[in-house]
């Protein structure tokens, strides 16, 4: 998939991109407000191993987000089973030299238009931690709506707080 749009390219991850992303990962700031899968320090090798793992994924569902000609961040879709089938996770990172260019929430749009045309999808969701007003603005300016408070639903750098569900659907019938 690739998705050429006004401030960033959104595609699939390249062998290439390993050592483009090493320099954005590698931040604190950025794994702050990612789960712990996302490893800190990031390597080359952790940088190696993703790129592998996105590209093995059948249906694809992780991308790079390309800003100026290079992988600055990724965006990827969890699609769920069973009785949760028509709802997907979506996750997304960029890193910080281009944070506040609307380049996320860009990203954010095009995935979810392209999560609802690829998959039989209903609901897509994401979580953000109770600290990263920015992530919340993002989702809110991609169209998702603040859902609810999650109260000391994650831990992450040693502290317990609360998590903000907000959410997206379509094709759904008025009532339903």
């Amino acid at each position: 998939m690739e998705l050429r749009l006004g401030r960033c390219v959104v595609r699939d991850w390249r062998t290439r991109d390993t050592a483009s992303i090493v320099p954005h990962a590698n931040n604190r700031k950025v794994w702050l407000n990612l789960r712990d899968a996302f490893p800190h320090p990031y390597t080359l090798a952790d940088a190696r191993a993703w790129i592998l793992f996105a590209r093995s994924a059948t249906p694809r569902t992780h991308f790079a987000i390309v800003v100026g000609g290079s992988a600055a961040g990724g965006i990827g879709l969890r699609l769920r089973e069973d009785v949760h089938r028509r709802s997907a996770e979506i996750g997304f990172w960029l890193g910080e030299d281009h944070w506040g260019r609307g380049i996320a929430t860009e990203a954010v749009r095009a995935v979810t238009d392209h999560a609802f045309r690829a998959f039989d999808l209903c609901r897509i969701d994401a979580q953000v931690f109770a600290w990263n007003p920015a992530s919340m603005r993002v989702l809110e300016k991609a169209g998702y709506a603040r859902e609810g408070r999650l109260r000391r639903s994650v831990t992450k750098d040693g502290r317990t707080i609360d998590s903000l569900m907000y959410a997206i659907t379509r094709g759904l019938p008025a009532g339903e």
